[in-house]
């Protein structure tokens, strides 16, 4: 059966969701990149506080049009590598009150240790699907830090519609990456041992 979440989202509703739950996820959610991720460690700013609170991170560099009117299209929406903001991102979660993180490929066990202390979950999002996913985004809200960090590592505050997502790792120390690393690894040694 697929959840239907939308944000803001309360800790209680992400702490009942469990590894393998199949999640349609509507409301505003904010991409956030290496940049934004230091940024908000580093100087802890307020202009993304409330975009934030009870929302998800999605880890994305979209491809977007300008429109005549001034306003914005997401054209391509495809996850990002969510490893790289490992350092950042138990920080992140816990100081910005952050219920969810959108990537692709999984986070360690400090971003994990993270979502069981402040109530998260990780989302999986589908590789090499940037054009479906962007057709969730139903507008672009508002952006910040454009000039200063550029089109893929801005603050895009987006509002989505039914976006597929599954959960990876959850909030009671369940990781499903960490369960196909120590299985692949165990069956590479048998392979190596042959």
């Amino acid at each position: 059966m697929t959840i239907k979440l939308k944000t803001p989202i309360s800790e209680e509703d992400i702490r009942k969701l469990k590894v393998g739950d199949e999640v349609l996820l509507s409301g505003i959610i904010v991409t956030a990149r290496d940049q934004a991720h230091k940024l908000m460690v580093e100087e802890k700013p307020d202009f993304i506080r409330d975009y934030l609170k009870e929302s998800v991170i999605y880890h994305c560099g979209p491809v977007v049009r300008k429109n005549e009117d001034g306003s914005w299209s997401f054209v391509s929406a495809g996850p990002t590598t969510s490893i790289r903001e490992e350092p950042y991102q138990a920080d992140v979660i816990c100081e910005y009150n952050v219920r969810g993180v959108i990537g692709k490929g999984g986070m360690g066990k400090k971003t994990l240790d993270g979502f069981k202390r402040c109530g998260a979950v990780y989302f999986h999002a589908v590789g090499g699907a940037g054009t479906l996913i962007a057709n969730t985004v139903k507008r672009v809200v508002d952006v910040l830090k454009l000039e200063e960090f550029g089109t893929p590592e801005a603050f895009w505050v987006i509002e989505v519609e039914d976006f597929p997502l599954v959960v990876t790792m959850d909030s009671h120390g369940n990781s499903i990456h960490e369960e196909v690393l120590e299985k692949s690894t165990e069956v590479a040694k048998e392979l190596l041992n042959k």
